[in-house]
């Protein structure tokens, strides 16, 4: 058994996007400097830290890219080779050094859960399947799980764990967090407390965000908290439960794409609503935001949907091709460079979709990455 401690979480940002560093420097980092607002981040609700292994740098000029590769019945196709595929950057042919088919890289996945009011039907049902998944995926001494809620703030309920057990016993204590006054069924009453009459938030900026939806914040933050610091050697993704409707986010839809690609993270989606319904659902976020980094979203009608999507993604993370090349731009400028796979073969083009992410930031000329050993 674990402690489950809590603490008050204090969510602020960047008063430009020229403080967010390329690099992605972690946010405490940001908070040294004297002109930059204390950047977000995610409060543990328990007192277990994340494990730290011992910590080399290392310097190398290979860019990764997973993909996969679907037919049009969404079946994943395992035969492909090099040699019938073209990898450009920046529309410029890059020489691949390695291709691959990976089912058994090891994975570090956060599950970010919509606790605000669209999700208090629903929350049962995506907490069972949740939880079923990561009994399904997390293997014992190889992969890592971590678990964050959102409202208007972030909150991290479990740090990076192999323990099963303890990301699921994490799920089960999820809780839909209505805001101050609301009962259910339309009526409000007063608390003195704030949510649920317990501490109130510790800025009145928080207070006035506690009914409120920050996706693009709790997608930003997780990126740059909870999988920044994993091992390059790492399968990273994001696993997000909401309608997409995001009322509070300081942070941009593009700025939590950004993210996600410095710290090569897939996200994946499942947009549900309250009921299953599709009315509130933003699909055209959910997937903008999956496509950019390579994953997919699913939007469920029923709780059979809902859990045939962690299906989907569990086999989607273990179906995966890697190619790897050495950039000819050798540029060590931060800058956003576009990635392009294409099929040679014109058929295999025709009946073929492969899903990537669509592009990463180069390192910077003074960014040496810490790698877990």
């Amino acid at each position: 058994m674990f402690s489950h401690k809590s603490f008050a979480l204090v969510l602020a940002f960047a008063l430009a996007a020229s403080f967010i560093s390329a690099s992605g420097t972690r946010a405490q980092q940001q908070q040294s400097q004297p002109q930059a607002t204390p950047q977000p981040k995610p409060t543990p609700k328990t007192d277990e830290a994340i494990d730290e292994d011992d910590v080399e740098r290392v310097e190398t000029d290979l860019t990764n890219v997973l993909f996969t590769a679907t037919d049009r019945n969404k079946r994943f196709i395992t035969t492909l080779k090099q040699e019938d595929l073209t990898v450009l950057e920046d529309g410029v042919p890059q020489q691949v050094f390695t291709f691959q088919r990976n089912v058994d890289l090891p994975l570090s996945l956060a599950i970010l859960i919509d606790c605000s009011n669209s999700q208090e039907r629903t929350l049962p049902e995506e907490k069972r399947a949740a939880q079923q998944f990561v009994d399904t995926v997390i293997r014992p001494s190889k992969d890592e799980v971590a678990v964050l809620t959102f409202t208007g703030e972030t909150t991290l309920e479990q740090g990076l764990t192999g323990s099963a057990v303890r990301a699921r016993r994490a799920i089960e204590r999820v809780e839909f967090q209505p805001p101050s006054g609301y009962i259910g069924g339309g009526l409000v009453v007063t608390t003195p407390g704030g949510v649920g009459g317990g501490t109130p938030p510790i800025s009145g900026d928080n207070q006035n965000r506690a009914g409120s939806t920050a996706i693009w914040d709790s997608i930003w933050v997780t990126s740059r908290e909870v999988l920044a610091d994993t091992s390059d050697k790492t399968r990273r993704a994001i696993i997000l439960l909401t309608d997409g409707d995001d009322t509070s986010s300081r942070m941009k839809l593009t700025e939590a794409i950004d993210s996600a690609l410095k710290v090569d993270a897939i996200v994946y989606a499942i947009g549900i609503g309250d009921s299953f319904s599709f009315s509130g659902v933003d699909e055209g976020s959910l997937r903008k935001i999956t496509e950019r980094t390579g994953g997919r979203a699913y939007f469920p009608r029923n709780e059979t949907d809902l859990r045939s999507a962690f299906a989907q993604i569990q086999d989607e993370l273990r179906e995966q091709y890697l190619v790897a090349y050495s950039p000819s731009n050798k540029a060590k400028d931060g800058t956003y460079r576009k990635v392009q796979i294409d099929l040679k073969d014109p058929e295999l083009r025709k009946n073929l979709k492969l899903t990537y992410r669509q592009g990463y930031f180069a390192r910077s000329a003074v960014e040496a990455k810490p790698v877990r050993k």
